[in-house]
């Protein structure tokens, strides 16, 4: 179905350059105590806080319903540069903007309106908790929706990966309901709703990733959307949350050779081998792992925003007058497109985050400078899916024409894992 919204475009939006004045002093703030917070395990709940309150979640709603109305490679860019500050901030609101994506897309009127209205009035942040641990597939969790006999809505069971949950107002939650499926926010204020704070990977610690447990938690009926496990209209969905990693990706490599560029110039050791006069700075070899690295980021970054070009004109043809033929060709070549840029950036962003510290001493893996930090979380997003199998769905398209996608696949071992959502 494709929806027709007259004023949706965003021809009026503020541009980068503006949006990027705006937010640098902010970005500046939340890079200031980025080491720290990582080597203490602080969350940031003050950072998130200030982004909020800058109206940071507002940037993709439509002008006419209040928001900024960014194209994609606007939201995606300034996603790159806050990452660049602070991966972990920059991750959490991955559920905040892809519950917006989705609900700004609705042919409800009324749900646009109202979802609107939370990011723009209220400034309100949502979170995510589709994933458990320990099951085969996404169709087998184990979280139920059930109506009780006096006809209320009623959630119950435990979600793991509920990244961004912790700071959020609502939670976006899938379950088994009878023989479907459904989709819903919930207050993470409602009684019987638990936030725990226990994920244990080695990266991207602070984006309030973990436990969320929920016992008889009432659901509102007016949000709910409800569907059969293999059929899931194509949209650019799948690529907009995947495209939000990536640009995380994109930013960490760009801090990590920020930080060994600062370490290498601030060190006045003669490198070894090199003749009598030449600092770390002016060592050719230096110059050239260092050179290596920043085209890395450099390619990916760009191949974030080419993706992001492609989701937005699957955004377009959603909201045009094509037909709905169009608009589902349109989000097949969008989520090909971030397929194929995790097939490219993944790599490079963890070759850049190791090559680094071939350019550099024993001192550089000093705990205080925690400059492995950058794998680590590079290492811990690029884990969310498998590389491989994005490799085999590109391969695949361009064999046989035809995109693959996680639901059509459930009757195979083709359908992997659930999404790990760090």
């Amino acid at each position: 179905m494709t929806l027709h919204h007259p004023d949706l475009h965003t021809d009026a939006a503020p541009g980068y350059p503006e949006l990027h004045e705006r937010y640098a002093e902010v970005f500046h703030r939340i890079a200031q105590g980025a080491l720290e917070r990582e080597q203490g395990r602080i969350l940031p709940f003050e950072q998130v806080e200030w982004l909020r309150h800058a109206g940071f979640g507002a940037l993709r709603v439509p002008r006419h319903l209040g928001g900024e109305g960014v194209p994609a490679q606007t939201l995606f860019r300034l996603l790159i540069d806050l990452a660049q500050s602070d991966p972990h901030v920059a991750h959490l609101w991955r559920g905040h903007f892809a519950f917006l994506e989705a609900h700004l897309s609705s042919g409800d009127s009324a749900e646009r309106a109202f979802w609107s209205n939370q990011a723009v009035e209220h400034r309100a942040i949502i979170g995510n908790a589709q994933s458990e641990q320990g099951i085969e597939s996404w169709e087998k969790q184990t979280t139920t929706l059930s109506r009780h006999a006096d006809g209320t809505l009623r959630l119950d069971g435990k979600k793991y990966y509920s990244t961004g949950t912790l700071f959020a107002d609502w939670v976006n939650v899938t379950t088994r309901y009878g023989e479907e499926f459904a989709s819903f926010p919930v207050r993470t204020d409602a009684p019987g709703l638990v936030r725990i704070d226990d994920w244990d990977g080695f990266g991207q610690r602070l984006t309030g990733t973990g436990t969320t447990t929920f016992d008889q938690v009432p659901v509102e009926e007016a949000h709910l959307t409800v569907h059969a496990a293999d059929q899931r209209p194509i949209t650019h969905m799948i690529g907009f949350y995947q495209l939000h990693l990536l640009a995380v990706l994109a930013g960490i490599g760009r801090r990590a050779v920020d930080d060994i560029v600062t370490h290498i110039q601030s060190s006045t050791r003669r490198p070894l081998g090199a003749p009598a006069g030449v600092t770390p700075a002016s060592d050719p070899l230096n110059q050239a792992v260092i050179g290596r690295a920043s085209a890395k980021v450099k390619a990916v970054q760009a191949s974030v925003l080419d993706a992001a070009a492609d989701l937005e004109r699957a955004w377009q043809a959603r909201h045009g007058a094509e037909g709905a033929e169009a608009a589902e060709a349109a989000a097949d070549r969008a989520n090909l497109s971030v397929y194929q840029a995790q097939v490219v950036a993944i790599p490079l962003v963890l070759e850049a985050t190791t090559s680094i510290f071939d350019a550099t001493g024993a001192s550089s893996t000093s705990v205080s400078k925690l400059l492995d930090r950058h794998w680590r979380n590079a290492r811990t997003i690029s884990s969310h899916n498998p590389l491989p199998r994005k490799e085999q769905w590109v391969g695949g398209y361009e064999l046989l024409g035809t995109l693959s996608y996680p639901w059509q696949l459930l009757d195979s071992h083709a359908a992997g894992e659930p999404e790990r959502a760090a």
